[in-house]
C-alpha cells in the first residue's frame, strides 16, 4: 500500500510539472541574439599608498608570528594590509581626486618584496563616475615597471578584462609611502 501511495505521489508531481512547463507563463518567445559591442578604454591615474603619518590609507590588519625579527621593511613577509587609497589625476596628492582604491594586499615574497593584490578601483568623477574595475594579481613592487591583471568590473566596466601597467613614481624607503602611476587598458561592454 505504501509503495502505491509513493508511486501515485510521484506520478502526480510529474504530471503537475509537465503541465506547468507546457502551460506556464514564465516562458517567452525567442529573441534573436544581439551581441554587445566590445569597447576598449584606456585609463591613466596615480595611486597613493600612505602607510605613515596621522591618517594612513593602508593599515596593517594581520601579521604572522614567524615574521623575521628585526625586519625593517614596512611590509615584511606575511603581512596583510587593508587599503582605501586615493586615486588622483596627477602625481601630487593635492591633484584632483578621481576615485579610490579599496582592497587588500598581502606581502608574499620571502626573498623579495612581492605582493598579492586584490583591489577595486572605484571612480567618483567624470565619465566613469560610479563604475569600477577589479584587479587581482601578483605585484612585484621592486620592479620599476610591472603589470597586473584586470579581472572584472561594474557599472560601465561590467564584464571587464584587461591589464594595468604600473610604474613606481616615488617611494619613501623609511615609512613605505608610495605613489604609483597606472596606465590601464580595459576591454568591456
Amino acid at each position: 500500500m505504501k509503495a502505491k501511495l509513493t508511486l501515485a505521489w510521484v506520478l502526480t508531481v510529474c504530471v503537475t510539472i509537465t503541465w506547468a512547463a507546457a502551460h506556464g507563463q514564465y516562458y517567452s518567445k525567442t529573441v534573436p541574439y544581439s551581441p554587445m559591442k566590445e569597447q576598449v578604454t584606456n585609463l591613466h591615474f596615480f595611486f597613493h599608498d600612505i602607510l605613515g603619518g596621522k591618517n594612513p590609507s593602508a593599515v596593517l590588519v594581520a601579521k604572522a608570528n614567524n615574521t623575521t625579527i628585526g625586519d625593517k621593511s614596512p611590509t615584511p613577509f606575511s603581512t596583510v594590509f587593508a587599503v582605501d587609497d586615493p586615486l588622483t589625476a596627477g602625481p601630487e596628492l593635492t591633484s584632483e581626486v578621481i576615485g579610490n582604491c579599496q582592497g587588500l594586499y598581502a606581502s608574499t615574497g620571502q626573498d623579495n618584496l612581492s605582493l598579492i593584490a586584490y583591489f577595486d578601483f572605484g571612480f567618483t568623477k567624470g565619465e566613469f563616475n560610479g563604475s569600477a574595475i577589479s584587479v587581482f594579481s601578483r605585484n612585484p613592487v621592486l620592479e620599476t615597471e610591472r603589470e597586473l591583471a584586470v579581472v572584472g568590473g561594474r557599472g560601465k566596466f561590467r564584464m571587464a578584462r584587461g591589464f594595468a601597467q604600473l610604474k613606481t613614481f616615488s617611494v619613501n624607503q623609511t615609512n613605505g609611502d608610495a605613489i604609483v602611476e597606472y596606465n590601464v587598458t580595459v576591454f568591456h561592454y
